[in-house]
């Protein structure tokens, strides 16, 4: 590495996971996924867990070569079945509220071109296995937070004209900056971030617009909000009031939309990495909440198999809003990652909706969050659609219409 102090920041960034990404509390138990490239990282992020008084942290390892030989090779039989040892991990995780760390390195087309329908198939089978631990997060009942670490396969894709250790020096600097890791107090810069942040909250709580009017050359979309929905933005809270932060970096608002009322198109501005492949230039239309029309110039098949999972994923799940203005965005790097990228621009997410963003939500039956308008779906898959010339108005039920973003920015 050629980055100066590394291990001094690298230190710094596993110290901000643990206490401000998931806020590790004494005697809780963590799991940490992360890929078997990133063991130092892995080992410095366990050392601060149990400083700060964890009970047990677990490792859950993933291999991307691995992954990509099972996928390719692998009979039907072990593609689709989940181990029940699996299911009764996923139910542990829930059931015990443990921490949940994701660290992010993978190349972005680590499975480009095998079959699309052998890794819809697999990413089918591990929705449903694993829907216990998924609820549970989508439910905010345990502490969670996705990051990310460079890789050399990652880091050449997002800077083509640097290899190897160049590229991945280059990288870190990026993911360093973006969470505030350069700041002399990292940690003291993420509670005045969160705070900004919560202050666009506040104010969209205040609001309550029925609905939202998305416009620009490429899109033209109204997307309707519950009675009662709650924005958020920052830090979240678990189901036993502990603070934790969900993504790092973030920029974002977001609340889950009316998944009965969402009408006209819109158009991706940034590339999609999903399932180990590349889509770019999507464009849906949607009508009364379905999507009923949508293309990619680049990963039309990946984006079928996606749209069959199930019903849910043909509508919507969240509404970000982001300012164009943003660090990352300004940056001017495609990341090729959702978590860096959807803080780079507003976006949305086809499939499953969070039950925190009406007010309620966690304690209302299936039933009653879908007369809510909150969508079902073992997907949750964000695309960006912001850009500088997004104008966004909320609507409000008496059809005033205020100026939510003008020009990409807040108005």
């Amino acid at each position: 590495m050629t980055i100066a102090n590394f291990e001094e920041k690298l230190q710094k960034y596993a110290e901000l996971i643990v206490k401000v990404g998931v806020n590790v509390q004494p005697g809780q138990e963590v799991v940490l996924y992360i890929n078997v490239d990133q063991q130092h990282l892995a080992h410095l992020i366990v050392k601060e867990a149990y400083k700060a008084g964890a009970g047990k942290v677990m490792i859950k390892w993933s291999d991307t070569f691995a992954q990509r030989e099972f996928l390719e090779h692998a009979s039907d039989e072990f593609l689709e079945n989940v181990p029940e040892f699996a299911k009764e991990e996923a139910q542990y995780i829930a059931d015990h509220r443990c921490c949940r760390i994701s660290v992010m390195s993978e190349d972005p087309g680590a499975f480009g071109g095998i079959d699309q329908k052998r890794v819809a198939a697999y990413q089918s089978a591990n929705g449903k296995a694993l829907m216990p631990v998924r609820q549970a997060t989508q439910n905010n009942d345990l502490s969670w937070t996705v990051v990310a670490a460079a890789s050399p396969a990652w880091a050449e894709r997002v800077f083509p004209d640097l290899k190897g250790e160049a590229a991945v020096d280059r990288l870190w600097e990026e993911i360093f900056k973006t969470t505030r890791i350069d700041r002399e107090d990292p940690i003291q810069a993420w509670k005045d971030h969160d705070a900004k942040l919560h202050e666009k909250e506040d104010w969209l709580n205040k609001e309550q617009f029925s609905a939202l009017h998305y416009t620009s050359p490429r899109t033209d979309l109204t997307i309707g909000l519950p009675e009662n929905h709650v924005w958020e933005g920052g830090g979240s809270k678990n189901a036993a009031g502990i603070e934790f932060m969900a993504n790092m970096p973030t920029e974002e608002c977001f609340t889950a939309p009316d998944n009965r009322r969402i009408d006209g198109y819109v158009t991706s501005t940034k590339p999609l990495s999903y399932a180990g492949n590349i889509l770019e230039n999507m464009k849906f239309t949607f009508k009364d909440g379905k999507v009923v029309e949508a293309t990619a110039e680049k990963g039309q098949a990946v984006l079928d198999h996606l749209l069959e999972t199930d019903e849910g994923v043909r509508s919507l799940g969240e509404v970000s809003l982001v300012p164009d203005p943003s660090p990352i965005s300004q940056s001017g790097i495609t990341f090729f990652n959702t978590l860096f990228d959807e803080n780079a621009s507003d976006h949305l997410a086809l499939g499953a909706a969070y039950p925190f963003n009406v007010q309620g939500g966690t304690k209302m039956s299936k039933d009653q969050l879908k007369a809510k308008g909150i969508n079902f779906s073992q997907a949750h898959v964000d695309f960006m659609v912001g850009s500088a010339d997004m104008n966004i108005d909320g609507i409000k039920k008496d059809g005033t219409i205020v100026p939510v973003f003008r020009n990409g920015d807040w108005a």
